[in-house]
């Protein structure tokens, strides 16, 4: 291999949740710190000897040699739970890199042991670790233990709390009956009760799908919505704040962005069908994926951003499990709130587990639209889904309601015939014909053609 290639040898991971690339050899405080990070989440790589843009720099073997001769002892006397690493080397060309990697540990939470659990533990949050705050250690104590946030038991809340009618009307859809009972057995199994020294709570849960008055007892566990003039969100249209249940707030996000959006309409068959400029199905599913797999642990609620431009939905915490913004397209399927997702999934508002984020980008390739965008910040998960190409020029954008309605239609269909817009306006022929001719008139339309194979297209 020439000297000219190697000077442009990368290496085939970038910078993530799980990979963390140094160009020399950091701190020793450093390297501990981002391998316990690495150990509280999903296990992760740190590579010695690779520049942040990926270009392989090597370690020189004398430096090699030093530091692995005690890396692995370092990380262990330094560390509680103590974390024996695996430290390799790696020949790339005519570069050695040095890797010290470790696997998601199983006696959550790890720290620095001279700084202690409180202010020594540490968590990977996208690229970089961060000092984990005293929710973060109560949830990493809850997965070292196989449990959830959402199975535990609420203890200043009493049963009557929990709304049976509703969970009862949950099960009949299930079920297909009319005459179900609510039993002991059922609010246990849907894990919307726990039992603690004979005392039976309400849990996260039962509080926030069946609960009577949720935000009483999750005062952020709700979702703002907002639309903004422009682009960069200074000065707000309008906004809804979706309380209530977990449905509640879906059914209201839904009905408030879909009133927001602009729409398209096209003909078939003499029917006439509607579409949003983002589509429906990816709409969807970014708002069930906030509300079920957000961290409900956090006092934060979620917040919608809609501009001229885009659709901003944030979610607080991070990726659960080995999900990342890398991956997000694999069909990885990694639950946060098993008890929230067994009944959204029962209840039919979710179809198939791992394919959320595959129908998103799906539905945007199908219809030839900019990309969606997943962003992994600091304990929230971004989603972006662009607007579609439904806004039209502002030459465009004149004139009514039925105006407004024919142009539309050219926003998917290069042309129009005058019966088109008889069906979709519900206008004569007569009538239909005036309103092409007036829009002709003003050269925002052109006829092509003549008699009846004639139609319009925009100038």
């Amino acid at each position: 291999m020439s000297h000219k290639n190697e000077m442009h040898m990368k290496y085939p991971e970038m910078e993530s949740s799980t990979v963390e690339l140094k160009s020399t050899f950091p701190k020793k405080d450093q390297i501990i710190k981002t391998i316990i990070g690495f150990c509280n989440r999903n296990g992760g790589k740190l590579i010695i000897g690779v520049e942040d843009n990926g270009n392989i720099i090597g370690v020189d073997d004398k430096t090699l040699q030093d530091w692995m001769e005690y890396l692995d002892k370092m990380i262990y006397e330094a560390s509680a739970p103590p974390i024996i690493p695996l430290v390799y080397c790696q020949r790339i060309g005519t570069k050695t890199i040095l890797i010290i990697e470790v696997s998601s540990g199983m006696n959550k939470p790890y720290y620095v042991k001279s700084e202690g659990l409180e202010k020594g533990t540490y968590i990977r949050l996208g690229r970089t670790s961060q000092r984990a705050d005293a929710d973060m250690i109560e949830e990493l104590k809850w997965y070292s233990h196989g449990q959830s946030f959402d199975t535990m038991p609420v203890y200043h809340a009493k049963e009557d709390a929990l709304d049976m009618q509703r969970f009862q009307s949950f099960l009949k859809v299930k079920r297909g009956k009319e005459n179900i009972f609510v039993t002991k057995e059922q609010l246990f199994s849907y894990h919307l009760l726990a039992e603690e020294h004979a005392k039976k709570y309400p849990t996260v849960t039962g509080l926030l799908l069946f609960g009577f008055k949720p935000q009483s007892f999750f005062s952020e566990a709700f979702i703002i919505c907002s639309h903004f003039k422009g682009v960069s969100g200074r000065e707000a249209i309008a906004t809804v704040d979706c309380t209530g249940t977990l449905f509640e707030q879906f059914e209201t996000a839904m009905e408030f962005l879909e009133s927001r959006l602009h729409r398209a309409f096209t003909i078939k068959r003499n029917k006439r069908e509607e579409e949003l400029e983002i589509p429906r199905v990816a709409l969807r599913e970014i708002l069930l994926n906030a509300i079920v797999h957000r961290n409900y642990h956090i006092k934060a609620p979620i917040k919608i951003a809609l501009y001229d431009n885009r659709l901003e939905v944030f979610s607080p915490g991070d990726f659960p499990g080995p999900l990342n913004s890398q991956n997000l397209l694999m069909g990885l399927t990694y639950i946060r709130n098993i008890a929230i997702c067994k009944v959204f999934r029962e209840a039919g508002y979710i179809e198939k587990l791992g394919s959320g984020f595959l129908t998103v980008f799906q539905s945007y390739e199908e219809r030839l639209l900019e990309m969606p965008q997943v962003v992994e910040g600091d304990n929230f998960v971004k989603c972006i889904l662009p607007r579609g190409v439904f806004r039209s020029p502002e030459k465009y954008l004149i004139g009514d309601a039925e105006t407004q309605k024919i142009m539309q239609l050219l926003t998917t269909s290069q042309t129009i015939t005058i019966t088109d817009v008889m069906t979709i306006l519900d206008l004569s022929r007569a009538t239909a014909g005036r309103r092409i001719a007036c829009l002709v008139k003003k050269n925002i339309l052109k006829k092509v053609g003549s008699g009846k194979g004639s139609y319009y297209k925009k100038l």
